[in-house]
């Protein structure tokens, strides 16, 4: 099989993108990290891209009249390197439908919880994991999914739950569900780029 062309889009740190650049460099994934965009400027998820040689890029909402330019541009990068999957890693912009639709079932998006719980619109970073403490949920965890035009609806790839301790912090809590995200995502890309997922509506099927 041929290698498949991954783009990365990060928000800050990039502990997810240097995951999926562990598992490449292991032999685990059939792909390649092509570029690395960012939509703020001076994070460390691009200092780890440039590390790698990897082709990087900040586009800046504040760099464009509207929301929609600001997509396009995402999308004719994605296009000028002929991207075959895009992996969201902590990328905290809802992309437009129109990319969404350039890529179907080929844009996945890692979650702090098991969707359909504390997921959706508010719901990211460490405000996932206040709101679990919160609610008192014995039960978290992780979920890989592909994006679809909602806000964490599209069909979910992988999932695993993360047990909640009473002593828990936001930040005790965060710790070990990110150490699940680092071996889930990687897992969830290495299967596309194998050819064993199957989407049939809201169902992702795993194939042998």
């Amino acid at each position: 099989m041929k290698k498949i062309k991954i783009a990365v889009l990060i928000s800050g740190g990039g502990s997810n993108l240097q995951a999926i650049i562990n598992a490449i460099k292991a032999g685990k994934i059939n792909g390649e990290i092509k570029l690395v965009i960012s939509d703020k400027k001076d994070v460390y998820g691009l200092e780890r891209a440039k590390k790698e040689e990897i082709h990087n890029f900040t586009i800046l909402q504040s760099d464009f009249s509207t929301k929609k330019q600001w997509n396009q541009a995402i999308l004719q990068v994605l296009e000028d390197y002929k991207i075959d999957l895009v992996l969201l890693a902590g990328f905290m912009s809802i992309l437009d439908k129109e990319i969404v639709k350039a890529f179907p079932n080929a844009i996945m998006n890692i979650h702090p919880s098991l969707i359909p719980s504390f997921c959706g619109k508010g719901y990211y970073g460490k405000k996932v994991h206040q709101a679990v403490l919160e609610y008192g949920v014995k039960l978290t965890g992780v979920s890989v999914h592909f994006v679809d035009e909602g806000a964490d609806t599209g069909p979910i790839i992988l999932q695993e739950a993360v047990k909640v301790k009473q002593e828990d912090t936001v930040e005790s809590l965060a710790q070990r569900v990110l150490k699940v995200e680092h071996k889930l995502y990687p897992k969830a890309v290495q299967l596309f780029t194998q050819g064993k997922l199957k989407v049939e509506g809201r169902k992702v099927f795993i194939l042998e």
